[in-house]
């Protein structure tokens, strides 16, 4: 055989060499790759020719593909070797180990690699009931030498990867292996720290010897590999064999941190050890690592080692800020805990050690500390102690450096951060990205640590505020494009105002929340406000944050009501600020901000102070009112602003004629404007809506669109106002008070209050209007109007690039978006306008619900009034702008989500409108979804050659984007619609667990409490009621399993389906509709079945259906027959005891496995493992055979104990 062996090694090394050479012409590149997969599928004798190739003569390409060629027998083709074959390669396998390598520090690692996956992959499938001595045999090796060592340490590491973390073996054989290594794990750890301790005695020795350099740095590779051994074990192994022998190995990490060599590895694995959950008690040991010994060799290996920042030291101080964030989390843990460990006598040492990682030059260490300061900050024992109370406001000075964007982009070269940073950071955008959510954190924390020590929080808060007042200002080197001589972003003042601002308003917040009102400094508060009002300035980027600081210094007012006034004068010429008088350039975002900044200032005031602010009603009134005297001078936004704050006003006069009299005026000229006969022509035909608002015109020239702009404004500022008005006006909460002010008309057959809204009668004038004006708007959707748009706005209805990077959470690029004029083309302009009416006006209906209540509700003919303007043409509406009527769309943004039309209309109509109300609508919108569903699959395969590549990715991406929101709130509406959840009540202590947390997703029992626990809400009840309805819910619901959405499929599986399909399950459905249901599930079960959540979810939701309904349809049954590889007597069993329960012997859980095991056919693989060779490893005779207790107790029983008890001679 020697002839053809080597012949074809011959050919197989040729194969090799065009493989890898970069010269090689593709075509022949594939015709050796399929030479070489024919070979190791066909080639009688692979594992002499992958021995020869294996061999050191060979280079280390052919090598490696020699080794892998025996990888490849052992893994497809084991199962069918004869046993001395098996033998045979073991052997050689040992051998190779032994004699097949060159010395440690010349081998390749991927020589070693690939060696050490052959012996791993043969211990999978034999050890240890056919290879007891396997371990014995590892051991044996380590003493050929440092190679043989280090080829050890590679394999028990990739044994624990496979068996433990990716878990790529059965699951007996899994359990064998896992069994056998936690038996011998004393030994295995032994063994380890006996070679680590022998090898690192070696290099340590060796290293200071002229000309032993490399015999030390093969004792250090050695070392080098144990330690990442250990770490493969130390994260799953028990907590006792890392706390043995009092932490020696611990200790011996510890140790090895000062070796420059070694230290990284060893902080990886001290990490890994502290980072370690588990039970409370069996963690308490780890507290060892406070001692004055541990602390001391922590902070030292912490200190600068030479000049200049090597990337390998950088990440080594990472891993060790992340050691003593760990200690954090273990010492909020035990600490105050059953475990009753008590705060460590050196918590000081600890502290300092921790702040100086929170003041380190890169801002990466400086963000990794801070969830640890959080987490001390609020814990009930820890931040009572003395220490932390002094460390609580060394951090808060701290936070006063790191809070200023005053250094570290990655571009720039003017301070040490910023060496750092690049290695953090692609570009400056991306550490300014980083940057906003480390100063969140630090807001965060620096409230918690305002808590501990309030008045020297307010006290540095303050003495930094009045230092900015007194310092110049300095634009510094980055010039703004707004003028000459203002901040840009990156100006010192304008960063060092950004951070103060930030400091005070996170302080301010919990001073007033915390501290007595007698307690309170109000004599310095104010003296600082009255230093913020007296401050002038015009450049806009500082004056915002003077509005931020004058907003948070604010309820210090109230104990000087006379200074109220003095306030408004402050805020009011910055609702009109402008850098340039009439100038006609757009406004830059930075001035913008301060306008809308100030309009916002006075709503919260009015919002949160409504009765302290009223007595300046009629100056705030006054003002409005000069302001609203030229109509250019406010936007439509900042004019509804204004008119929010007076409304919100105007609900304290507790007077319903008198407030209804001031909302009547507040809104005349918009009734007026709205009612006219020119704009009721305007809203009510397509065409002429078109033409008035010039989207029908071509726009050459930006002051051609002048007065259609004009027009376009007027709208707005109309249904602004409208919005604006049933959004705030409101009754009293107090129901005397709502009472005595006429405000309360009846009572309900309850008992309840039925209240009147003063602003009820002149909005529901303006409805009609605003009704037709929504169906004009859908109807500009249809062909015939579309066709209406001029070139210049053809994609007026397109999604706007904003909303683009919104729903595809693309930030904004923020360096100088502040300085720039925001220039706006004419589609841009017209896209803002259609998007805005669109959502306001669904916003106006959703509000009327909760705010009109019986006043709208029983308007007449409102369900067909609705129907006929905001149901209208759903057909040609796009699917992006179906999202407001459907539900809440979250945006991006940490604040702010948008109410829509649909959830509060639902959630505020009393149910005896159900039936005359939200049946019609809700039938024929879901009627709709359910169509549009239909279409929603095509999305993802849609193909336009029109794009370039992509531009057509984003496409891809926005549209499946947009189909997952769009789906889930329709699923969302349909749940709070119909669903009454009721959730069982958390338990356990998140604490003392170590397992994963998806376990609560999957745990079958907590999924059969949730779904059995779901009832049909009134609504529901009623809608169940309507058949049609109904079953296109059902339709629905089951349809939506199958979408490309995992957690859509999961929880719809859990909390509606069976919810709805229960109430109808006795009932009489057709064949063909529980067929459909139940075919649902299982496509479900093929779409997303691979995900452990949905499988149990649609697992349980199928043996629902089948339990209740297979009794009476047999169609069940043949759909099961379908499935593939099912196991057909078990089926026969299964189902026979189904349909007779008289039958059922098992316990509930062993009924749900035997039925996921029925159905396991159905469930589809990723897309990843769908052309991948399935690996066979068969298993082998368990030996951890659970021994039965028998039945028969007191015949097992020696002495009989119970038996005796009764015997009559038995003595008292």
């Amino acid at each position: 055989m020697a002839d053809p062996v080597s012949a074809m090694c011959e050919q197989l090394v040729k194969a090799v060499n065009v493989m890898m050479d970069a010269e090689s012409n593709q075509r022949y590149r594939l015709e050796a790759l399929k030479f070489f997969e024919e070979f190791k599928e066909k080639c009688l004798f692979c594992v002499p020719c992958g021995l020869q190739l294996a061999d050191k003569s060979q280079t280390a390409v052919v090598r490696h593909f020699g080794l892998q060629i025996l990888e490849h027998v052992i893994k497809f083709q084991w199962n069918n070797m004869p046993q001395q074959d098996k033998v045979h390669l073991k052997n050689c396998t040992m051998e190779l180990l032994t004699n097949g390598t060159f010395p440690i520090l010349e081998e390749q690692s991927h020589i070693k690699d690939a060696l050490s996956r052959i012996v791993v992959e043969m211990i999978k499938r034999e050890w240890p009931q056919h290879w007891p001595d396997m371990l014995k045999e590892m051991e044996t090796l380590t003493s050929f030498g440092e190679t043989q060592t280090e080829l050890v340490m590679l394999i028990l590491l990739r044994l624990a990867e496979d068996v433990i973390t990716f878990q790529t073996l059965p699951t007996q054989r899994r359990r064998d292996i896992q069994q056998t290594l936690t038996q011998n794990m004393d030994s295995i750890f032994t063994f380890l720290l006996s070679i680590l301790q022998q090898h690192v005695d070696e290099y340590r020795r060796l290293k200071t010897i002229p000309g032993q350099e490399l015999k030390a740095k093969a004792h250090c590779r050695v070392g080098i590999a144990t330690l990442n051994t250990l770490a493969g074990y130390i994260d799953w192994v028990a907590l006792v064999h890392i706390t043995n022998d009092n932490c020696h190995l611990l200790e011996i990490l510890c140790l090895l941190l000062s070796e420059t060599e070694l230290q990284l590895e060893a902080a990886e694995c001290l990490l890994i050890a502290v980072s370690r959950k588990g039970k409370l008690e069996d963690r308490k040991p780890l507290m060892v690592l406070f001692d004055d010994v541990a602390m001391h060799y922590i902070l030292s290996a912490a200190q600068p080692a030479g000049a200049g920042l090597l990337e390998v030291r950088y990440t080594f101080l990472k891993r060790l800020c992340q050691v003593l964030c760990a200690l954090g989390g273990q010492l909020c843990a035990l600490v105050g805990a059953v475990a009753e460990v008590n705060i460590p006598e050196n918590l000081n040492k600890y502290m300092e050690a921790f702040l100086a990682f929170t003041t380190h030059p890169s801002q990466f260490l400086r963000s990794s500390t801070q969830t640890t300061w959080g987490n001390m900050f609020r814990h009930e024992v820890l931040s009572k102690d003395p220490v932390v109370a002094q460390m609580a406001v060394k951090y808060l000075k701290a936070a006063m450096t790191n809070l200023v964007k005053v250094s570290g982009f990655p571009s720039h070269n003017d301070s040490p951060a910023c060496e750092y940073s690049r290695m953090d950071f692609d570009c400056d955008e991306d550490f300014n990205a980083f940057f906003n959510s480390f100063r969140a954190q630090q807001g965060d924390v620096a409230r918690h640590a305002c808590k501990i020590a309030p008045m020297e929080a307010f006290q540095i808060a303050g003495e930094w505020l009045q230092y900015q007042i007194n310092t110049p200002l300095d634009t510094g080197n980055a010039l703004s494009k707004t003028g000459e001589g203002l901040c840009s972003m990156l100006s010192p003042s304008a960063r060092q105002w950004d951070a103060m601002t930030t400091f005070m308003e996170s302080v301010m917040g919990q001073l007033f929340k915390i501290v007595d009102k007698e307690k309170l400094p109000v004599d310095q508060g104010m003296e600082l406000l009255q230093a913020v009002v007296n401050y002038e300035m015009r450049d806009p980027l500082i004056l915002s944050c003077i509005l931020s600081n004058l907003s948070s210094l604010f309820p210090f007012v109230l104990h000087r009501p006379d200074f109220l006034p003095q306030v408004f004068f402050k805020l009011f010429p910055a609702i009109t600020f402008e850098v340039v008088e009439e100038s006609k350039a757009p406004r830059t975002r930075a001035v913008k901000n301060v306008r809308r900044h100030a309009c916002s200032s006075i709503i919260k005031m009015c919002r949160d102070y409504p009765e302290f602010v009223l007595p300046c009603f009629d100056m705030l009134y006054t003002q409005v009112k000069k302001l609203f005297a030229n109509e250019l001078l406010l936007t439509q936004m900042e004019k509804c602003a204004l008119m929010e704050a007076l409304v919100l006003l105007s609900n304290q006069f507790k007077d319903y004629n008198k407030q209804k009299a001031f909302l009547e005026e507040l809104m005349a000229p918009v009734t007026t404007r709205w009612l006219s006969e020119d704009m009721r022509s305007v809203l009510w035909e397509p065409a002429s809506f078109l033409a008035f608002i010039g989207a029908d015109q071509v726009v050459n020239e930006p002051a051609a669109e002048d007065q259609m702009g004009i027009n376009r404004s007027r709208i707005s500022f109309c249904v602004y106002t409208i919005l604006g008005v049933v959004k705030r006006a409101r009754w009293p909460a107090n129901l005397e008070e709502a009472k005595a002010g006429g405000f309360v008309v009846g009572y309900t057959p309850a008992g309840a209050p039925i209240y009147r809204n003063p602003c009820a009668e002149p909005l529901l004038g303006l409805l009609p209007n605003l009704l037709n004006l929504i169906r004009t708007h859908n109807s500009l959707f249809l062909p015939e109007n579309m066709a209406r748009l001029s070139e210049t706005f053809s994609r007026a209805y397109d999604v706007m690039d904003v909303e683009k990077n919104l729903i595809l959470a693309i930030s904004q690029p923020t360096m100088d978006m502040y300085d720039s004029p925001v220039y706006k083309s004419a589609l841009e302009r017209m896209q803002g306008f259609f998007c805005m009416l669109y959502d306001n006006c669904y916003h106006v209906i959703g509000y009327a619900g909760p705010a009109l209540q019986q006043d709208f509700y029983t308007v007449e003919a409102l369900a067909e009034q609705l129907v006929g303007s905001a149901l209208i043409h759903l057909e040609h509406v796009p699917d992006h702008r179906l999202r407001p009527l459907i539900h809440i769309l979250y945006i991006i943004s940490p604040s702010s989500c948008s109410r829509v039309f649909m959830k509060p209309l639902v959630m505020s109509c009393p149910s005896e409108y159900y039936d005359g109300l939200l049946c019609p609508l809700l039938g024929l919108l879901f009627s709709h979804l359910l169509q549009v569903k239909l279409t929603f699959s095509s999305v993802h395969g849609s193909d336009d050659d029109e794009c370039s590549e992509e531009n057509q990715v984003t496409q891809e991406m926005l549209e499946d984007r947009l189909v997952r929101l769009a789906t889930r709130e329709v699923m969302d509406l349909l749940s709070m619609s119909c669903i009454s959840r009721k959730l069982p009540e958390p338990a356990g202590n998140k604490e003392d667990a170590d397992g994963d947390d998806e376990m609560m997703a999957t745990d079958s029992t907590q999924l059969n409490t949730s779904q059995t626990a779901d009832e049909l809400t009134e609504l529901g009840k009623c809608l169940l009621r309507k058949e049609d309805i109904y079953m296109t819910l059902l339709a629905i619901s089951f349809n939506s399993l199958s979408w490309r959405d995992t957690t859509n499929c999961q929880r719809v599986a859990t909390q509606v389906c069976w919810a709805l399909l229960r109430q109808v399950a006795g009932g009489n459905l057709l064949p063909e509709a529980v067929t459909w249901l139940f075919a649902s599930v299982l496509k479900a079960l093929q779409m997303h079945g691979q995900h452990d959540g949905c499988n149990a979810a649609l697992t349980q939701l199928a043996l629902f259906i089948y339990d209740a309904l297979r009794p009476r349809y047999t169609e069940l049954r043949a759909i099961m027959n379908q499935i593939p590889n099912i196991h057909l007597e078990q089926l026969e069993q299964f189902d026979q005891r189904t349909v007779n329960p008289a039958l059922q012997k098992v316990g509930e859980k062993k009924r749900k496995d035997q039925f996921k095991k029925l159905i396991a056919g159905t469930v589809g693989k990723p897309l990843g493992q769908q052309f991948k060779k399935e690996v066979h490893i068969r298993n082998l005779p368990s030996l951890f055979k659970k021994v039965k207790p028998s039945k028969d107790i007191v015949a097992d029983s020696e002495d009989a104990g119970l038996v005796s008890l009764f015997e009559p001679d038995h003595d008292d």
